[in-house]
């Protein structure tokens, strides 16, 4: 069996190159040579029937409306950008729960989910001749079970986007106030309550980005001058007070990524050099920050860096941090990597490195409907280059999973969180994405 080395060696060589073509090309001109077997026609039912059960032999599809069971700990949203909606997967079985539209939006925002009210909500942006026109900014509330819009709540027309959209939207602890970060003109965050659903007012927060909660009415945000801006709210959601932290990263020499992940009342951000530092508010006090190194030394000679788009996520229970790791130099930070590495945060130490399967053959073996993990998908991963993942999520249970992606490749992979072995993927997730969200 060959080794990294040699596999690698193989891909970026004329012959291993023209390998990958000819193995492709065979596997097109067979699955096209392939006769799928003789299928009894469906057909709709009569107006006014319905199928009495969708998983029953002669049972129809048509007519059937399916609703979303209850929302488990394993599930996951997984926005495409191409098809702007973003996709509702159980992680357990591998299959699509539902789906949600979103507006005219760069890509997707995934949906934010309240437990108490079992409802979903969507930060949407439309224009009355698509894609120009008048604009409206607005939230939609979706019923969890039916993936009906229930209510929604118009917003001012500054809610900002990007291609991630990292910390962009998010609920504060206990899900009535909404905090979406607006970037026009100038940066401010507008707060929504949920509850009453209506729109709260908005509060100018020049030069810091992102909503970081840290509680019912507290949130952080990151700053240009290298501080963090503390937020807090009145009962009402409008704005009660605000202070910075000290200046704790160099925005120039080594600035800090958007996807940060929180553990308890601390937010743990990772440099582009690969610092870890945290803000910690669980005093009153002003947030106190430290910091560490990801690796060591002989991992920094070797040229490992962090890079990804969401390449952060962090397990709350066992205090386990992830994070996506490739070998590159300066200005490589949104890179994906071969590897996720998982640190104790408590020992500050790395306990785990999980080596990335090979997105490029997994989504190319589901486009050629071959069989999962079969012969044929172990050749496509020894020939194709494997793309590495730059966006993660880990679920928060006692079994957690972690979910990992390639942004640009429609295959997501699902890992044991605690042993890093590969479970399964999830398929038919569209074409492309830089988002990952589980929504309990």
């Amino acid at each position: 069996m060959m080794d990294r080395e040699e596999s690698d060696a193989m891909r970026s060589s004329p012959g291993g190159r023209r390998l990958s073509a000819l193995v492709v090309t065979l596997l097109l001109a067979t699955t096209a040579r392939a006769q799928p077997p003789a299928q009894t026609p469906v057909h709709p039912p009569a107006a006014g029937t319905a199928a009495s059960s969708l998983g029953a032999a002669t049972a129809s599809p048509f007519g059937h409306v399916a609703r979303v069971p209850s929302i488990g700990v394993h599930d996951v949203w997984i926005p495409d950008a191409l098809f702007g909606h973003s996709l509702l997967f159980d992680g357990d079985t591998g299959a699509m729960l539902g789906t949600i539209d979103t507006g005219a939006t760069l890509s997707p925002k995934p949906p934010l989910y309240s437990d108490d009210r079992h409802e979903f909500y969507s930060v949407d942006i439309d224009y009355s001749r698509g894609r120009r026109g008048e604009r409206t900014d607005y939230v939609s509330i979706y019923d969890a079970s039916s993936l009906d819009v229930v209510g929604e709540v118009v917003l001012p027309t500054h809610t900002s986007e990007s291609a991630a959209s990292l910390a962009y939207a998010a609920l504060l602890d206990g899900g009535r106030f909404l905090a979406t970060f607006n970037q026009f003109p100038a940066a401010s965050v507008s707060i929504t309550d949920l509850v009453e659903r209506r729109f709260v007012g908005e509060i100018v927060t020049s030069g810091c980005a992102g909503i970081y909660p840290m509680g019912a009415r507290r949130f952080g945000m990151l700053c240009a001058d290298g501080t963090m801006l503390e937020v807090s709210l009145a009962l009402d959601g409008s704005k009660r007070a605000m202070r910075s932290t000290e200046r704790f990263f160099d925005v120039l020499e080594d600035p800090v990524m958007m996807g940060g992940g929180r553990l308890d009342r601390r937010w743990l951000f990772v440099s582009y050099r690969g610092r870890v530092f945290e803000v910690d508010f669980s005093t009153r006090d002003v947030p106190k920050v430290s910091s560490w190194w990801l690796g060591d030394d002989a991992d920094r000679d070797a040229g490992w860096r962090p890079g990804g788009r969401q390449l952060v996520a962090v397990h709350a229970s066992t205090g386990r941090l992830y994070v996506c790791f490739h070998q590159g130099g300066p200005g490589t930070h949104k890179d994906p990597g071969p590897e996720v590495w998982v640190f104790d945060v408590a020992n500050r130490k790395r306990v785990a490195r999980f080596e990335m399967p090979n997105f490029d053959a997994a989504f190319l073996a589901t486009t050629l409907g071959l069989e999962e993990g079969g012969v044929l998908e172990m050749l496509l991963g020894v020939v194709l280059p494997g793309g590495g993942a730059d966006t993660i999520a880990v679920t928060q249970d006692t079994r957690p999973l972690l979910f990992v992606r390639n942004s640009r490749i429609g295959s997501i992979a699902v890992l044991d969180a605690l042993s890093g072995e590969h479970l399964r993927n999830l398929t038919e997730v569209g074409l492309a994405g830089m988002r990952l969200e589980v929504p309990r």
